[in-house]
């Protein structure tokens, strides 16, 4: 019988629908590969902001990791938000001797600007998981804290900044340029090999709520269907690029609403 290429998302759930754990199944699904989960922490949020976070404990994190990795051994596995050192150190231990790609995405802040990891934590991100991470997803302000210093102004600081997080263990570093202005969304892929930027126009939309977490689990599904990082980085930031085009035809919520991860498929 033939296997379905599955792909597993580590991360927090978005009672929304718009980010997190929601958004990973949603993008998994929508580029034709089955996703399997394990959840980190309960938020209570919407388009408008985060109310509550309650952290699942890390024995449950890890029961969740191993029953899907006995079972349905995904292609690829992407890691969002993990809230506290304690489960950072759980999802270390847990994947420990899985040899497939891993997407870390260093979910700090939510789009509102809420807190999604402990300060604490941040140092068990970096010996842990960092070193783990065959593309590490972060946004200027993420790339920044991991670092110790302020966001990258420009081209050179951003690609400085990546060779740094590639330093510190991170196989390959894309470098997110939502959060710089200008006409372009350049997003700077990082690696030993050097620096390649991918430029889509960027786009007027306040419904941008869960960008970060697609474009990562997009990267991951890539991976999972066997495509090389550079590829899936360029399929993905496309798909990306489209699901936030349309958003503005959802109209899901008051605040900051989600990108359309379907796109493609509803009518």
């Amino acid at each position: 019988m033939k296997k379905t290429t599955s792909a597993l998302t580590i991360a927090g759930s978005d009672s929304g629908g718009g980010a997190g754990i929601q958004a990973d199944l949603k993008t998994f699904s929508a580029l034709g590969v089955y996703g399997t989960s394990a959840i980190t922490a309960i938020t209570a949020q919407n388009t408008r902001g985060v109310f509550a976070v309650e952290p699942v404990p890390p024995a449950m994190v890890v029961a969740q990791i191993r029953a899907v990795l006995d079972d349905i051994p995904p292609a690829a596995i992407k890691i969002g938000m993990l809230a506290s050192s304690e489960i950072v150190e759980a999802v270390a231990s847990a994947i420990k001797d899985y040899d497939g790609p891993v997407v870390l995405d260093p979910v700090m802040v939510a789009k509102s600007g809420d807190a999604l990891l402990a300060r604490e934590a941040e140092a068990a991100l970096i010996e842990r998981l960092l070193p783990r991470a065959d593309v590490l997803t972060p946004n200027l302000p993420e790339a920044a804290r991991l670092l110790g210093c302020n966001p990258a102004r420009d081209a050179t600081e951003a690609e400085a900044q990546g060779r740094a997080l590639c330093g510190l263990g991170a196989r390959a570093v894309l470098m997110k340029g939502g959060h710089a202005e200008g006409p372009s969304c350049i997003d700077r892929l990082v690696t030993a090999s050097g620096v390649v930027a991918m430029e889509q126009p960027r786009l007027v939309t306040r419904n941008t709520h869960g960008t970060g977490c697609s474009l990562s689990s997009a990267v991951a599904a890539e991976l999972a269907k066997g495509v090389g990082v550079e590829p899936a980085v360029r399929r993905a930031q496309v798909w990306l690029h489209g699901a936030i085009g349309a958003a503005d035809g959802l109209g899901i919520g008051e605040g900051h609403g989600p990108v359309h991860h379907f796109h493609e498929v509803w009518t």
